[in-house]
């Protein structure tokens, strides 16, 4: 089906999407100068833009890919029809966060990015330079044991949120079948890493951490110093 022109349907946030597809094209970057000229009488089109990611379009900025000026902006990847009747309208899921509801999953996630760890403000340990993590909170959709899906708010770090999608799924369910099939000691051992919100790592896995990293000559030599020991 053919698509309406940009020009052609009414209410701002329809019309970017369609200026989107039709004018700039999946995968191509375009600048907000370029918006502006588009939309000259559309006094906040940047925000409309914006509103199109509560429809599952993802819309990269410099701050989701480094690559990007800061004046640039790449349209990835195109979500809900939104120039349909009765399609313009976001999930309730997606509404608006209010600053207590920010403040509250923060708080509740220790301030930590739930998917790596990190806090905000700290230096990622990757040898890429120096970045600071800095957390937003995002929307994880959380399949229940009982077959119902919920939109659940969780804490993390903007470098692991790009690229993970809107609704990144969690199958609960799943998670609790494989809890209860635990032995009983790594039940116990599953608490004591709940209760102190961090996972305790023994000797030998300290080891295998570090020999993991070798490279493949000094893995032999370990590998020959372990085979003496146990012979």
């Amino acid at each position: 089906m053919a698509l309406p022109s940009y020009r052609d349907v009414k209410g701002s946030k329809a019309q970017a999407a369609l200026w989107l597809i039709t004018v700039v094209g999946e995968g191509n970057i375009f600048t907000k100068a370029q918006l502006r000229e588009a939309f000259p009488e559309v006094a906040q089109i940047d925000r409309r833009l914006r509103d199109l990611r509560d429809h599952g379009w993802r819309i990269d900025t410099s701050r989701d890919d480094p690559s990007l000026l800061q004046q640039e902006q790449r349209f990835v990847t195109r979500g809900g029809d939104v120039w349909i009747p009765g399609q313009s309208k976001a999930p309730k899921h997606k509404g608006s966060l209010t600053a207590a509801q920010r403040a509250k999953v923060l708080h509740d996630d220790n301030n930590l990015c739930r998917s790596c760890g990190i806090g905000a403000g700290e230096a990622y340990e990757d040898g890429g330079g120096i970045e600071l993590a800095k957390l937003n909170v995002s929307r994880r959709s959380v399949l229940h044991a009982d077959g119902t899906e919920e939109h659940q708010l969780v804490t993390e770090c903007k470098r692991c949120g790009v690229g993970g999608g809107p609704d990144r799924e969690v199958d609960l369910g799943a998670l609790l079948d494989l809890v209860e099939d635990l032995a009983p000691l790594e039940q116990r051992l599953f608490a004591k890493w709940i209760a102190a919100d961090q996972r305790t790592f023994s000797p030998i896995e300290k080891v295998w951490g570090i020999y993991r990293t070798l490279p493949q000559e000094s893995r032999a030599a370990v590998t020959q110093a372990i085979n003496d020991v146990i012979d």
